[in-house]
């Protein structure tokens, strides 16, 4: 008789849920959209509430399509963005958001998106402390971490810091809200809120230098006295949950888990070669996980301090070993802001609803339309020989939210150099792949630096709705040189929270176990070489270029 795990997985836009056996496979899968506000530039909130309600929804469609009864899940592992969620007293949602009337205007908008860089200056001033602690967020905390936002909303709305009892990561507050337990995960209190795993403790003279000297005073019974290790059984489903949610009360649930690192557990422990991987060879690989932003996963046996680039976190994605953590801020939703901020933009897409297919297929297909015929996008008269040269002559550097890794520096900004006065689809078609391309670029910046401090990345095992694009992969595996491996299961992410699930359960003795059982590799895509790896070398000067010319333009404007 098969068992059966479900994963919870809250991502930007919508949430999602997955059913799997103890071999990996995936029986049911259902999602539900989720309400994003946005009261000004840079600020991005949810509702707790509306996002929970999405959860439930996503279940009981995951249930009708694996054709099972609620009592057939076994254990509910959840996972979701580094978002922050504020409750009080009473578990009733507190407002993040002034508002158009004030504080407090509406307490639905209960949740800071992780995405929200409203506390840009307060990660400065917090950075700016040179505290120990910041030697394990890669030198600097990022306004996507939490303690910046703690700054923020005590300063800036002083009566939600007073009426709130409890400020949770988001994947924390679904296991709590599941649970009526307040555990809290290693992997996000390690990750997004400057706990140190290593030593088993928050550090209160971070927090007093940092401006929160209060959550030392309170022995930190806001931000979580309880945490655990991701997996281990926090406790039974409620009642109230399990209606809710619409499964069987009493089902375990584990800790939970940062989405990006869920991609990592259901990717990174693939068998490669013949082999499974060990402590040593895991240091080869990188799991990228690429959606609306990328997260670049890579563990290792002993801690490597690298500037700009997250970590050395330890323990909080495999057990025991150290976790570096690089990232995009902003690809996925790169990709879309270039396509459907084009003057052709509603028309590509009309274009798709009526083909049954999706804007990137046509713009695939209409770049290997353009490489058949040989002619550059630079000139006219430019013949190419192969489909990356399209762009000879057109530049992208995607730091149009910042850069998260591995300059840590949310100011930075997006450029484009090769502009022509042309609206067409080709033109257009044109953008999209330099952006990609650019973004691209990113990650092979990311990974020079983490090789260059110890790492061996020869391989990336990629997950996330990105690497469905068979552009995205091959143009990462050309411009990186790394071979890339798909897992068998794309849904990578939510295979990961069902991971958790199965340790929860007590079927699997570890998370190493059942990642041992439930990662599968299936497709392999090796980099081009040659004259292709020539061509990207050139790019990728040029992507430095863009970097050093925007530092002399605001140079001149100082």
């Amino acid at each position: 008789m098969p068992r059966f795990y479900l994963g919870i997985d809250v991502g930007t836009g919508s949430a999602r849920a997955g059913i799997f056996d103890e071999t990996g496979k995936m029986h049911g899968m259902g999602a539900h959209p989720i309400q994003i506000f946005r009261p000004e530039e840079d600020f991005a909130e949810h509702s707790s509430d509306d996002i929970w309600r999405a959860c439930g929804e996503a279940v009981r469609i995951a249930l009708t399509e694996a054709d099972l009864e609620p009592g057939a899940i076994a254990g509910i592992g959840f996972d979701a963005t580094c978002s922050l969620v504020v409750l009080d007293a009473e578990d009733r949602p507190v407002t993040v958001s002034a508002g158009k009337g004030g504080e407090g205007a509406d307490d639905a908008h209960n949740v800071i998106v992780w995405m929200d860089h409203r506390a840009t200056r307060e990660a400065a001033r917090i950075n700016a402390t040179k505290h120990e602690v910041l030697r394990y967020v890669g030198g600097g905390v990022s306004p996507e971490m939490q303690t910046p936002k703690l700054l923020w909303l005590k300063e800036k709305l002083p009566r939600t810091w007073k009426r709130a009892a409890r400020f949770l990561d988001l994947p924390d507050f679904l296991t709590y809200r599941a649970t009526g337990i307040d555990t809290r995960s290693l992997c996000t209190a390690v990750c997004k809120w400057t706990y140190l795993g290593h030593a088993h403790g928050w550090d209160g003279g971070f927090f007093g230098r940092a401006g929160l000297a209060d959550l030392v005073d309170e022995n930190y019974a806001r931000i979580g006295t309880r945490v655990r290790p991701m997996g281990e059984k926090i406790g039974p489903l409620t009642e109230k949950s399990a209606r809710e949610l619409g499964l069987a009360a009493g089902t375990p649930v584990g800790v939970g888990i940062i989405d990006a690192h869920a991609g990592g557990l259901g990717t990174i422990g693939v068998a490669l070669d013949g082999a499974p991987p060990t402590a040593e060879t895991l240091e080869e690989r990188l799991a990228l996980i690429g959606g609306t932003s990328t997260c670049h996963m890579a563990v290792s046996r002993e801690p490597k301090f690298i500037d700009g680039i997250w970590g050395p976190y330890f323990s909080a994605m495999i057990p025991g070993m150290w976790l570096t953590e690089g990232g995009q801020s902003a690809t996925g939703a790169l990709i879309d802001h270039t396509i459907f901020a084009h003057a052709r933009g509603a028309e590509l897409r009309e274009h798709a609803r009526r083909e049954g297919t999706t804007v990137y297929a046509l713009l695939n297909a209409r770049l290997d339309a353009l490489a058949a015929n040989g002619t550059s996008g630079a000139s006219a008269n430019a013949r190419i020989a192969f489909p990356a040269e399209l762009t000879r002559g057109l530049h992208v550097l995607p730091d149009h939210h910042g850069n998260r890794s591995p300059r840590a520096d949310p100011s930075l900004r997006g450029m484009v150099s090769g502009l022509k006065l042309s609206d067409s689809v080709d033109a257009l078609s044109l953008s999209y792949l330099a952006t990609v391309q650019a973004i691209a670029h990113g990650t092979r910046h990311i990974l020079g630096e983490m090789n260059a401090k110890g790492y061996r990345i020869a391989t990336l095992v990629a997950c996330g709705g990105d690497t469905k694009n068979p552009l995205f992969v091959r143009e990462h595996a050309d411009i990186t040189g790394c071979r890339i491996v798909l897992p068998k299961e794309p849904e990578a992410v939510l295979l990961g929270a069902a991971i958790l699930g199965a340790v929860a359960s007590g079927d699997a003795a570890s998370v190493l176990e059942a990642m041992a059982t439930m990662n599968k590799a299936d497709r392999v895509v090796a980099p081009a070489g040659g004259v292709v790896a020539a061509y990207h070398s050139k790019k990728h000067r040029v992507f430095h270029r863009m970097y050093e010319d925007q530092m002399a333009y605001r140079a001149l404007m100082a």
